[in-house]
């Protein structure tokens, strides 16, 4: 979920609503007379003729959609008013439903379909029991199987604890539950002190403000001389492009973290601030669910020398997004480049290799256990200058 929050633009799009396709004349020049278009045709003869009238939102909505399935991007996505008027809160990290980070299947550039990207710690439907990778089938009755990320967010959102019962898909299995929706407030940053004097600063998405809360959290580890610093990017979804490069900047000082083209366009290199903490030894973890912003962090980090990547393949999403409103207040969200790590790599579709491989499906405690493994031979390899000094 990688969007260029700082780099919205104004994206004129052709469709319905009296747009001039044409003009008309014959003989001598004549003014110029705007006709409708094809989409206004059609969605005149369906609303003048159809057997079963469908409004005209719907059919502009249906319109839409069917553009962007044209380009064969699974990213790319129509967000009606409201819808994203709460995809802005959520990148805010505020908004109410049941704790889902949600994301288009593979299928979803043709055929429509989400699945759970991420599950929000300690939100319903994590109690419920809900995995990444989850497919939305039914959400409050309404069948979602080829909907679209918007449509089914909005319908898992609603009034703090009201209920709404949803059927996901696993494997060959499918599974129901109730879901209380709850308020929330992202904690997107939290800290641990794990064995041997190792700090764990855990990223759960890049919504605003996470680079300001990880700087502080450094600050604080730094001020207790940790013997290593564990950035955990496991199960993140991703978010906000100046996010990840704020994260970035807490441990480099300078230098490039991400480029991206856009068409028509040179390419733009996005550089970390000066100033951040290059010498505390550092590893980053991550695995098959950590995405888009959060692999831009992971693969700076690693092309730049200045951690050590510790888990699983992470999931390959390589495109940026940038939303740009239309008329009504609804929006469009479309791909509008590809982002290249520092050393020129695109992770489209590849995603990170990590330095040290943890096995696939191998339990939490077992990455966490090889991350203060990696750490503790990187404090050994540095010497005895980075061994605590003792706390204040």
């Amino acid at each position: 979920m990688l969007r260029v929050a700082a780099l919205v633009g104004v994206v004129t799009v052709a469709f319905a609503g009296g747009v001039v396709t044409g003009v008309v004349g014959s003989g001598e020049p004549t003014a110029a007379r705007p006709r409708p278009g094809v989409i206004d045709e059609a969605a005149d003869r369906i609303a003048s003729k159809a057997a079963r009238p469908v409004e005209r939102e719907a059919l502009e909505r249906a319109a839409v959609e069917g553009m962007l399935r044209a380009l064969g991007d699974r990213w790319s996505t129509y967000y009606g008013r409201s819808e994203f008027t709460s995809f802005q809160s959520a990148l805010e990290g505020h908004w109410s439903g049941v704790g889902l980070w949600l994301r288009g299947t593979t299928a979803g550039a043709t055929a429509g379909g989400v699945e759970v990207g991420s599950v929000q710690p300690g939100s319903p439907a994590e109690r419920a029991g809900l995995l990444t990778g989850d497919v939305l089938l039914r959400v409050g009755g309404t069948d979602v199987s080829t909907a679209a990320v918007p449509t089914v967010a909005e319908l898992l959102r609603g009034t703090p604890g009201s209920r709404v019962v949803v059927v996901v898909g696993r494997g060959a299995a499918t599974r129901t539950v109730t879901l209380a929706r709850a308020s929330f407030t992202s904690a997107d940053v939290t800290v641990e002190r794990l064995a041997g004097g190792i700090s764990r600063i855990a990223v759960t998405a890049f919504t605003r403000g996470v680079g300001r809360d990880v700087a502080a959290a450094m600050a604080t580890e730094t001020a207790r001389r940790p013997r290593g610093v564990v950035l955990d990017l496991r199960d993140d979804p991703g978010g906000l492009l100046d996010e990840a490069v704020s994260v970035s900047s807490v441990f480099l000082d300078g230098g490039p973290v991400v480029s991206y083209e856009r068409r028509g366009a040179k390419p733009r290199t996005l550089d970390a601030f000066e100033g951040g903490d290059t010498t505390t030894p550092l590893v980053v973890l991550v695995n098959p669910s950590t995405a888009s912003a959060a692999e831009v962090v992971a693969g700076a980090l690693q092309d730049r020398n200045r951690a050590v990547v510790v888990g699983t393949r992470t999931y390959g999403k390589g495109s940026v997004q940038e939303p740009s409103t239309l008329s009504d207040g609804s929006a469009l969200e479309l791909t509008v480049g590809r982002y290249l790590t520092p050393s020129g790599r695109s992770l489209d579709g590849v995603g990170i290799e990590p330095d040290v491989l943890v096995p696939a499906g191998a339990a939490t405690e077992v990455a966490e256990r090889r991350a203060i493994d990696v750490l503790t031979g990187l404090v050994a390899a540095l010497g005895p200058a980075l061994a605590p000094q003792g706390r204040g």
